[in-house]
């Protein structure tokens, strides 16, 4: 399992924190307007706030080839910087965790939800059937979640 940590200010260290807001993203635009939310929730609560993205290898049936060099948690990497610099610039005073993990993000989320106050979702993210109201994802952790869940949806 891969995983990485980053507070968002110095001042940040040694800080405990009881209040947490976990938000899970994948880069789709329901996912980056439920980090919008999650962050200015976090703003209110004077809560950390704590990003997850999870990345899974691919799957397929028969022989697969993974190319050389090959590595989806620095992809995933690579596509959250530019979304938490844009965070840190619009919500300076929130301070903000970030973590990437191997695996499906319904799990994972469940296993993040355990000691928050809150989790965020965005309504639907990549690979859901267009036009569903609520993804597979959503809804196994408005199911499941050790805390309360909100499921942001653009209206649109």
């Amino acid at each position: 399992m891969s995983s990485k940590n980053q507070a968002s200010s110095a001042s940040s260290i040694g800080v405990e924190r009881s209040r947490r807001i976990v938000v899970g993203i994948d880069g789709s635009p329901a996912s980056l307007s439920a980090l919008e939310w999650a962050a200015r929730e976090a703003e209110l609560r004077d809560s950390l706030l704590e990003v997850v993205a999870t990345w899974e290898w691919p799957t397929s049936f028969g022989w697969v080839t993974i190319p050389q060099g090959y590595d989806p948690a620095a992809d995933t990497e690579k596509v959250l910087e530019p979304i938490l610099a844009a965070l840190r610039v619009a919500h300076p005073r929130v301070v903000v965790q970030w973590k990437i993990v191997e695996g499906h993000p319904a799990p994972v989320l469940i296993k993040e939800s355990r000691g928050a106050d809150l989790l965020v979702v965005g309504s639907r993210g990549h690979g859901e059937f267009v036009g569903m109201l609520i993804g597979s994802t959503s809804e196994h952790c408005v199911a499941n979640a050790a805390c309360p869940v909100v499921v942001f949806r653009e209206n649109g």
